[in-house]
């Protein structure tokens, strides 16, 4: 029988079996020893000898299959469990297990192949879950928590807290802002109203430092308004009023302060 082969359908001797025994429709466990020796002779009669690496590992596998061949005119070895030894078993176990491997690999180059045709979008959690935290479990936060344990985390805190003091600036007492005269604030508001003689009566208060010397200057007005010196005009409702001083530029008097009370 005169098969052909290309030696690059092969990988190797064991490759060769396989087609081999597939081709000729026999099962793996019952080999027919000299028909497939027959045929893989003839493959191994016909290969290219330049590659010596290559044709080497064939001849092997076929000292192998005379070795077997021969072996099997003899009569039945038996080993000590008293059952005969087949002489192809080394060869059908060395056959299942490159089969096991090959198909492995061509299952790994399909999924290979199907890996190719899909795309993967970069991972993304919403907001809401990326801030979820899990609820504290306070049986085991508090697991162990004894009082001499809550005394000695209390009097750590407490440790901590003194060395952020400041030795010296701790012996500072607190630094307050002097009270705001009234008597000064009127001569202040009359020298502001002598030189700008027209003024916005908001931009004035604006001026001010804080709520307390808001409440001195509107109090100053109304005194100024009450002794005649300055007077307050508005055209519409809630709109800013006008400041203007009544005196004649060039004819400054001086100011009768007495009876007002110091807010000091």
């Amino acid at each position: 029988m005169s098969i052909s082969y290309k030696l690059e359908q092969f990988e190797g001797p064991l490759d060769l079996l396989l087609h081999l025994i597939e081709k000729n429709k026999v099962s793996i466990y019952d080999i027919p020893i000299a028909e497939i020796t027959e045929q893989y002779l003839d493959y191994v009669s016909r290969m290219d000898r330049e590659d010596l690496n290559v044709m080497s590992e064939f001849l092997v596998m076929a000292a192998t299959l005379l070795d077997i061949k021969s072996r099997m005119l003899l009569p039945a070895e038996v080993n000590e469990e008293g059952e005969e030894e087949d002489p192809r078993a080394e060869l059908v176990a060395r056959l299942l297990e490159y089969k096991m491997y090959k198909c492995m690999a061509f299952e790994l180059k399909d999924r290979e192949l199907d890996a190719e045709k899909v795309l993967y979008r970069a991972p993304s959690i919403p907001r809401e879950v990326a801030r979820y935290e899990p609820p504290v479990d306070l049986d085991r936060l508090l697991d162990g928590l004894t009082l001499a344990r809550l005394q000695s985390i209390f009097e750590a805190v407490m440790k901590r807290r003194e060395d952020k003091v400041d030795p010296i600036r701790s012996r500072f007492g607190t630094i307050r802002r002097e009270p705001v005269s009234l008597e000064q604030k009127i001569t202040s508001v009359m020298d502001y109203a002598r030189k700008h003689r027209s003024f916005s009566f908001r931009a004035m208060l604006e001026r001010q430092g804080d709520k307390l010397e808001i409440v001195v200057t509107f109090l100053a007005v109304l005194e100024l308004m009450k002794i005649g010196k300055i007077r307050l005009s508005q055209e519409k409702l809630f709109d800013d009023m006008k400041i203007e001083t009544l005196e004649k530029e060039g004819e400054e008097e001086a100011l009768d302060l007495e009876g007002i009370d110091d807010l000091g």
